[in-house]
Order: C-alpha cells, then structure tokens, then sequence
C-alpha cells in the first residue's frame, strides 16, 4: 500500500489509491489587480474568496451557487485567475483551512482556493466526500501562526482512493443521504442549545442590568455604568499578546490563541507553545489563574477564566486579558461580560470584513452595568445558582453534538476506503 502522509487513515483503503491530480485537473486562482480599476468593472463571473467560506462552515453545502464578489473578464484575461467549469471541486487551503464544495456554475476562484476539475474516473461527489474525510487531516498539516495555510506541495500529495465510478457514485449517494440525516439531528440540537442560550440571556439581562438594555439606561439604585477599563488591575491593563509567536514548539511557553477562548478548551494539553525568546518579549501580557481571558479577533467575545495551571502563560494577538480589580467580584465580572448589554456593545465595535476584530481602545470603553461592591460576589452567586440547569442542558447538548460529529467523520472516512459495504450499510471498522 502507498503511504498518504496527509491522510495515514487512507493506507486502509480497500481500493488503490492515487494522487488526486492524476485523476482530476489540479488548479487555483488568483486575485485580479485592485489598482486596476477597469479589472472591476461590468464583473459577471462569480469569484469565490474567503468572504464566502461561511457558507461551507457547518460541512452541510455541498454545492456554491452564489459568491459575494464577482471578477470581469478582463480581470480573468489579465492575471492568473481561471474561471473553472461547474462540477470543479474546491478546497480552502488559507485562513479558514480545510472547507470544501462543488462549484454549481462556471466560477473563478481567489488564490486562497485549490481546484479540481475531475476526470471520467473521479466523481465531484465522491471527491468532495474524500476531502470532507480529510478535514482533520488539513487542520494538522496548516502551518502558520496568524493565518494558516496548506501549501501547494501538500494539496500535490493529497491522494484519494479510487474505486469504479459506479462505486463512487453508490457511495455518494449513501453518504449524502446518511449525512443529511446526521446534519438534521445536529441542526435540532443547534435549536435546543439556541433556546436555552436565549434563557441564559433572559436570566442575566434580569439580574444583571434589569430594565436596562443600553448604557444611558437607568439602573437600580446604587449602580452605574463604568467603562471596562476601571474595574480592571490599573498595574495590569487589558492587552493583547504576541503578534508573530512562530511554530508550535514542544518545550515553550503555551500561548492562548483567540480560537482557545472557551471554558472547556483553556487547559495545558491543548495550547501551542512558542519559544522563550519570542515571549520574553511580551512580559506585560502574561496571565495568572483567575484573569479573564477574551476573544478579541474571529469569534469576537468568547470569554474564558484562565485556570491555575496557566499562570505564567501568554496570549496571541487574537486575545485580550482583563484582570480584575482589586476590590471587583471576577465572578461577577465574568459573568457581566457575557451579558446582553455588554455582548451588544463589544458587538458593535467589531470591525473588518474578512477576519472580525475589535482594538483594545475600543474595549476598554466597553461599559458595564455596576453594582456596589457590596452586591457583587451576592449577586453572581444568585446568577450562577440561576443558570446551573441552563449550563447542564448546553454541556449535555454539546457532548451529544461532538459524538454525533465524530460519528459522522467516522462514517464517510469508513464509506470513501471500502470498510463498509454501502449496498447493505454494514460492514467492518464502524463500532455500534
């Protein structure tokens, strides 16, 4: 059996399996000169760019029929772009890493993007359901601190299993009938989880500026709105981390990236490191066990509290640390965050089209409904005793969506190298 060192799960292949490229036509694209403001204009061919990545996120489009932007054809005939036929399958391979889909119309592509126009002996479906398999497998080969990337030498080595195309076909369409019917269970359990997210709303808009949903808005009796930056350590203010922390390096510093910001993801086995010597240089925003930690790029306010275990670990430039006052409840504090008024205010400042983001000034202005001292810990004590069934139900939902999730990779990965007979649904390699 030939090696796949993007996919080592492919060795089990009941069929052989073959470089994509030798079955179907690898290519690209490219974006035409902005400075040339003829390129854009009368634009009528879609051009498919990191702008329309939303789309693939959830895994369930398998076929793009509309682009945010379009490119003329004076553009295409004065760069490298290419406007492929309908059918070419598509793969993002910068930024947001590993997302793929069958093109529905003749399209153009931006340089993020690798192509595959297939051959007679490589179905787009079956292809897509192969890349689909091989999304883990992306994630780990991207390399790059800020933006990752998978190189065009690694997309040239992406092999695929080849079975009959009659095969291919059976399998396409029992993994899309089968996904479908996982994708439906996982968009009921989307709905549950945005339901009790809603409650979890109600709950703190209640107790935590009740009858106030603005800054400006009256408050109780005893309460003001403070910016941010004055319930937090004057001598450790809210800052970003490293900008260029470079490769993961096994014995370095753990660095929390903007995507790290989540209650069960903020824990030692799972953040990169960078070296020493790179973060020696961003003393200033090293954290301790009980700092908050935010989101400030990408999923722009996830908030987590940074555990014991992390002290002494910095950030990216993708998070931001609040340390909490002296004299300030951080139970509190956090859970203020999370509030309806303060999530539609760092909301609003978010800015950028491709990549979301909010600036430090912009944060720190934030301003949040303030009790006395007094009510503080009391106060989120009460809400925290509010919204523990509210926080089961969410983790309960979570752990059914991550099987199912898991599952669902399991089952195409089984489906593309011929470890179940897809005719009859059974077959070996899949546990019950």
């Amino acid at each position: 059996m030939t090696r796949t060192p993007v996919a080592p799960w492919l060795e089990e292949s009941h069929w052989p399996t073959v470089p994509i490229r030798l079955v179907a036509r690898l290519g690209s694209g490219h974006t035409p000169s902005r400075s040339m403001p003829e390129y854009w204009d009368n634009c009528t061919v879609p051009w498919i760019t990191l702008a329309d990545v939303w789309q693939l996120r959830s895994g369930t489009t398998d076929v793009i029929q509309e682009t945010k932007e379009k490119v003329s054809t004076l553009g295409l005939a004065n760069s490298a772009a290419v406007k492929h036929p309908a059918g070419t399958v598509i793969l993002s391979r910068t930024a947001s890493v590993g997302y793929s889909a069958i093109m529905g119309t003749d399209m153009a592509t931006s340089q993020d993007f690798a192509t595959w126009t297939c051959g007679p002996k490589l179905d787009p479906r079956y292809l897509l359901h192969c890349l689909r398999a091989m999304t883990p497998d992306f994630k780990r080969i991207s390399t790059g601190s800020t933006h990752k990337t998978i190189y065009m030498p690694d997309i040239e080595q992406l092999r695929v299993p080849v079975p009959s195309t009659a095969e291919q076909r059976r399998i396409a369409d029992f993994l899309d009938a089968e996904t479908a019917r996982m994708d439906r269970l996982r968009s009921s359990l989307s709905r549950f989880d945005g339901v009790v997210r809603e409650r979890e709303q109600a709950v703190l808009a209640q107790m935590l500026h009740p009858g106030a949903e603005k800054p400006g808005d009256s408050l109780p009796n005893g309460w003001k709105w403070t910016p941010l930056a004055h319930v937090t350590d004057q001598f450790r203010q809210i800052m970003y981390g490293i900008v260029l922390p470079g490769p993961n390096v096994t014995e370095g510093v753990p660095i929390i990236k903007g995507g790290d910001v989540a209650a069960d993801r903020l824990s030692l086995g799972t953040l990169n490191r960078t070296t020493r010597e790179i973060e020696s240089g961003y003393a200033r925003s090293r954290v301790k066990g009980g700092d908050i930690v935010i989101a400030i790029r990408g999923s722009v306010g996830e908030i987590a509290v940074v555990p014991d275990e992390l002290t002494g670990a910095n950030l990216t430039q993708d998070a931001a640390r609040i340390s909490v006052a002296s004299g300030i409840s951080a139970d509190w504090l956090r859970l203020v965050l999370e509030s309806p008024a303060v999530v539609h205010q760092i909301q609003q400042r978010v800015t950028g089209a491709t990549i979301k983001g909010i600036n430090i000034w912009d944060l720190k202005r934030v301003l949040v409904p303030t009790p006395s001292l007094a009510e503080q810990a009391s106060l989120a004590a009460s809400v925290s005793r509010s919204l523990g069934t509210h926080e089961a139900l969410r983790s309960r939902v979570a752990r059914h969506s991550a099987l199912l999730t898991e599952r669902r990779q399991a089952l195409i990965t089984a489906a593309v190298t011929g470890q179940i007979d897809v005719s009859t649904a059974s077959g070996r390699g899949i546990e019950e």
